[in-house]
């Protein structure tokens, strides 16, 4: 009876003991959990707060390439019209150049346009010059006016239309009723433009009304 009293309560120690362990377990299993997920909390935030991070870093990138997509297009845009206006500039110097050169050239050529149609003029008027020369001279001074023509050189030579101070110059003033008021009786020297503009005005002879007295 005394052996079987004695076994019951080294059993019973032995159960409490393993009872002992798993609480121990169980206690160590529970400390580890919230241990580990106290640790994945953590992890977790500062997961979180690393892609804050690379979130916002993206954006301030993305902001970036913007920028330099904007700069790179308005720098293009303004090569782009620096160009033009270099090459349009360009283009005016090369015309001013150019007009520059045959404004002088046709200036120098009037005297001699001059010289060819006072000849011409004195020529037909005179019945002894051969009419070989008399047409050389005409054919001449007509090749020189249709060449200059071809270059944007015209003529101002027109009668009967009013005086334009812009382009002609008057010489002297007649009296007379059967042409306007005004109005250009007579070219005495031929005027030039050169594209529209001015080279040499007209000299000219205007007409006035007669003042008629009874």
């Amino acid at each position: 009876m005394s052996n079987k009293k004695t076994l019951d309560i080294s059993e019973t120690n032995n159960i409490k003991k393993e009872d002992d362990k798993i609480e121990n377990i169980q206690d160590s299993i529970i400390k580890n959990t919230e241990k580990n997920n106290i640790e994945n909390k953590n992890s977790i935030e500062n997961i979180q707060e690393q892609n804050s991070l690379y979130q916002l870093r993206i954006f301030e990138l993305e902001n970036k390439i913007k920028n330099y997509e904007y700069n790179l297009r308005d720098l293009k845009l303004r090569s782009q019209a620096e160009i033009e206006n270099i090459r349009r500039r360009s283009q005016l110097d090369i015309e001013k150049i150019y007009k520059f050169s045959l404004e002088k050239f046709i200036n120098e050529l009037l005297p001699v346009i001059d010289s060819l149609e006072k000849a011409a003029e004195i020529s037909s008027e005179n019945t002894t010059i051969e009419k070989s020369i008399i047409e050389g001279i005409q054919l001449t001074l007509k090749s020189l006016l249709n060449t200059i023509k071809k270059f944007g050189i015209n003529i101002i030579n027109e009668i009967n239309i009013p005086f334009n101070p812009s382009k002609h110059q008057a010489m002297s003033i007649i009296e007379s009723n059967e042409i306007k008021d005004n109005y250009i009786i007579k070219v005495m020297q031929k005027g030039y433009t050169l594209n529209d503009r001015l080279l040499r005005p007209a000299m000219v002879i205007i007409a006035k009304k007669k003042n008629n007295i009874n």
